[in-house]
């Protein structure tokens, strides 16, 4: 890094930089305080993970609890781990926690520059139901979440006052509804001030209202500028908070990226015609139509490429073609992660 000698850069064509506007672009490094008037900077940040997975596995003797998943999480984002139950998300939650021992693979945290005990200090992480003394209160049984985790318990005021139970802080445990007890839940995962927070599905039995409360929190703790980890079982749920999702089916990763582009696709035509047949051996010929199925009373035929919705209305016409229904629509989430998760299993789904 010597040619950033005195934050200064002069130069007319570097490998790798771009100069724009007093602007500096590098790669996997992020700027985070400029100088217009010099074109200096004061500070950058690179971009490495907080987390990587690396081929990680777990076998229960024949059973593949995960099968090698690798994945990295960068500071800033929701990421949503979402698959049905038994799709490995507690699994691999438990081994990057160092409560369950990898068969296989391994996992580093800030790029190997810290020890998983040293990165879980820098960690909140509810797993399974929230676990609290019942006859003891919010406040007092914070104090002793913070005596466990070695930190200050000055941020306990804080924090109860971020998930709502500022007012309640000296009712006893017992006394709360399922939505405040994950809510306290929260609050003990966050009074060490951590850089990720793991939530392993916050909202389960929760009513209507209480999973709008934790939806709401969720969004808030991430505006303030905390890392989150999601897993979740919640097509919904996921598409709601999450900047980014994993998908997790019987231990195999089916997609890693942003939540919008999940969704993504050209899209597909539903279709219908007095002679089906014709309107078949059209579709079947048409170089934008990929996969073709029988839904209900019409034809759903899958595009796998760019064509005006006019423009193919105008050659169904030519080939001799009398359309009773026509109309185009984009894939849900949810039928997106259906027909992610149902690829063939002699083959390996893409990153």
């Amino acid at each position: 890094m010597g040619f950033f000698k005195n934050s200064v850069l002069t130069f007319n064509v570097f490998k790798g930089i771009l100069a724009r506007d007093r602007k500096l672009i590098i790669p996997n490094v992020k700027l985070l305080v400029t100088n217009k008037a010099s074109n200096r900077f004061n500070f950058m940040q690179i971009t490495t993970p907080l987390l990587e997975l690396n081929n990680l596995t777990k076998k229960y003797s024949s059973l593949i609890a995960v099968n090698s998943i690798s994945l990295k999480l960068i500071k800033g984002k929701v990421y949503g781990l979402l698959g049905p139950n038994g799709s490995g998300k507690s699994t691999t939650l438990g081994m990057v926690l160092n409560v369950i021992n990898p068969t296989s693979g391994d996992f580093k945290w800030y790029g190997g520059k810290l020890t998983t005990h040293q990165a879980l200090q820098k960690i909140g992480a509810i797993i399974e139901r929230p676990n609290f003394y019942p006859y003891m209160t919010a406040k007092q049984n914070l104090i002793l979440i913070c005596k466990i985790k070695q930190c200050s318990v000055a941020s306990i005021k804080e924090q109860l006052q971020l998930v709502g139970l500022w007012d309640r802080r000296d009712s006893k445990f017992n006394t709360f509804s399922l939505g405040m007890k994950q809510r306290l839940a929260i609050a003990a995962a966050l009074v060490n001030k951590p850089e990720l927070l793991i939530l392993d599905e916050p909202t389960n039995g929760l009513d209507p209202e209480g999973i709008l409360q934790i939806r709401k929190l969720i969004k808030k703790i991430a505006g303030l500028g905390t890392t989150i980890l999601l897993a979740s079982h919640l097509l919904d749920e996921v598409e709601k908070v999450c900047t980014d999702v994993i998908v997790l089916k019987d231990g195999v990763k089916y997609y890693e990226g942003p939540v919008n582009e999940m969704s993504q696709s050209y899209g597909y035509f539903e279709i219908a015609s007095e002679s089906e047949k014709t309107l078949l051996t059209f579709l079947e010929k048409h170089p934008c139509i990929g996969e073709i199925q029988k839904v209900n009373n019409f034809l759903k035929a899958t595009l796998i490429d760019i064509i005006d919705t006019e423009e193919f209305f105008k050659e169904s016409q030519k080939a001799g073609l009398n359309l009773s229904h026509f109309s185009k629509k984009k894939p849900s989430l949810e039928e997106r992660f259906l027909s992610l998760t149902q690829i063939n299993k002699n083959e390996t789904p893409t990153d």
